[in-house]
């Protein structure tokens, strides 16, 4: 039986900041009713030593120095590790990863996986995200001896397979490409006992809900699920009703993203100065994030940086997978000054003391908006959202930021000005070129077999060669592993 027969559909209350009807008015219309639980929730915690999680786990928490949880940790946790399911909403870089992650190392430390069926998947929009996720968790779970697993796409389907065949516990998984592992019976999901959707606001923007909600109906029956979102929309809401049991609500900022700890501007400048103004922007004493529409823009933006002396990088869709890892790499040690980012690439993104984030034009979305600030002001520090708007952007602009339930500062500014500087610490460009090396340093390639097995293998004498169907076990562009829904 899957889980789509057997989950009833639950009436929902009038929860904070819920209206009926739809609409894009507002953020209030624009969510649903959050659920009301019918057991009350356990009461929020002030440390960590009053849950009760292994020895390992706090072991680990103290030798890191994470000794006061922050208020979505405080507040899930207790009900998480007593097996309820959660829902929780809070804007991006406020603790929901350790929440989720704590509870899910807790609640499986002991058990050990058979070869490709894990016991806790985590699954994650883009593959910045679950690189990030595993990253994070990495050091609680080698001291709850439990083994991770990543799987996304761009890498090959054979390294990820191998890993899985070794065993692993916990799978931090994009839908597409665990999707693709399950369809190649690599991977099988009857032994998953807790599920977590991370950003799942996201994953149904960017047109996962029909590969979410497959997933789901084969994880093992009677398990947990957690849901983290920044915000909450009519897609959430579908898997809200249909996937979780009577959860636990807990909402940290409200308006997912303004916060006392983040600033947002609104710089309005002319069209003949903006490419000087971002110049001025990305030439600051400190890292930028700098959010464009499309690639090709951002490839473009890289090329005339580099040229007045900025040490810029692009970050996007087009990039193979080693590629975006390195970048981030070299923006995360200092080789990189100014990252040029598409949403699609850089949903998910953490680097530490990120102050400043800048819009180069106004998103249309507003979820977009929230989830492009949330790359600073993470973990309780402090940053500033910058949106650079033409006068003919200036009406859209506003409408979205009210939606976004965001009242910015507005300031007009011009490249060289002292408003400019004083907001974002832009400083004249040298102009004089610079380049990064290039991210990725390609190996020399050895001589392939004319024909091989489904995973690499050169194939016997005689043995004829497997059908060109996109099963080939490399990851790349002609295979099904490197469909883009993997992200």
């Amino acid at each position: 039986m899957n889980r789509s027969s057997r989950s009833p559909r639950r009436r929902h209350g009038s929860g904070p900041g819920s209206a009926p009807g739809g609409g894009a008015g507002s953020a209030s219309r624009q969510e649903f009713a959050v659920p009301v639980s019918t057991v009350p929730a356990l009461p929020p915690v002030d440390s960590f030593e009053e849950l009760e999680l292994p020895g390992g786990l706090l072991t680990i928490l103290a030798r890191r120095g994470v000794t006061s949880p922050f208020p979505i940790q405080a507040a899930t946790l207790p009900n998480s590790l007593a097996g309820r399911d959660v829902l929780g909403r809070g804007r991006t870089g406020s603790g929901k990863t350790l929440a989720f992650g704590l509870a899910v190392l807790a609640r499986t430390t002991g058990q050990q996986a058979e070869p490709r069926q894990p016991l806790a998947l985590v699954l994650v929009p883009t593959r910045e995200l679950a690189q990030q996720v595993t990253e994070a968790l990495t050091p609680y779970a080698h001291a709850a001896k439990l083994r991770m697993a990543t799987v996304v796409g761009g890498v090959p389907v054979r390294r990820q397979a191998q890993v899985l065949n070794r065993g692993a516990e916990i799978v931090v998984a994009t839908p597409g490409r665990l999707g693709d592992l399950i369809e190649r019976r690599l991977c099988r999901l009857d032994r998953v006992a807790v599920t977590v959707l991370d950003e799942a606001d996201q994953m149904t923007d960017m047109g996962f809900l029909p590969d979410v909600t497959a997933l789901l109906e084969q994880v093992a029956e009677g398990g947990q699920t957690m849901l983290f979102s920044a915000t909450l929309d009519r897609n959430v809401d579908s898997l809200v009703r249909r996937f979780l049991k009577d959860p636990v609500t807990h909402s940290v900022d409200p308006s997912a993203g303004a916060v006392g700890t983040m600033e947002h501007h609104v710089l309005h400048v002319r069209g003949a100065d903006k490419d000087a103004t971002i110049a001025h922007i990305a030439s600051r004493d400190g890292r930028v994030i700098m959010f464009t529409d499309t690639k090709h823009g951002a490839d473009r933006l890289v090329a005339a940086l580099l040229a007045n002396g900025v040490k810029a990088a692009a970050l996007h869709g087009g990039k193979s997978q080693p590629q975006r890892t390195r970048t981030l790499e070299q923006f995360r040690g200092g080789l990189v000054d100014a990252l040029v980012a598409t949403d699609v690439a850089a949903r998910g993104i953490h680097v530490d003391g990120l102050d400043l984030v800048v819009n180069l034009d106004p998103p249309a979305d507003h979820k977009d908006y929230l989830h492009r600030g949330g790359r600073t002001a993470r973990a309780g520090e402090s940053g500033t959202v910058v949106t650079l708007v033409l006068p003919n952007q200036r009406r859209g602009t506003a409408r979205m930021l009210a939606t976004a339930g965001i009242t910015p500062v507005t300031t007009e500014v011009r490249a060289g000005g002292a408003d400019l500087t004083r907001i974002t610490g832009a400083r004249i460009p040298t102009g004089v070129p610079v380049t990064i090396p290039d991210p990725v340093v390609e190996r020399p390639r050895r001589p392939r077999p004319t024909a091989r097995t489904r995973y690499g293998r050169p194939a016997a004498p005689g043995r004829p060669r497997p059908a060109a169907n996109g099963s080939g076990g490399t990851g790349g562009a002609g295979g099904a592993a490197s469909r883009s829904r993997g992200a």
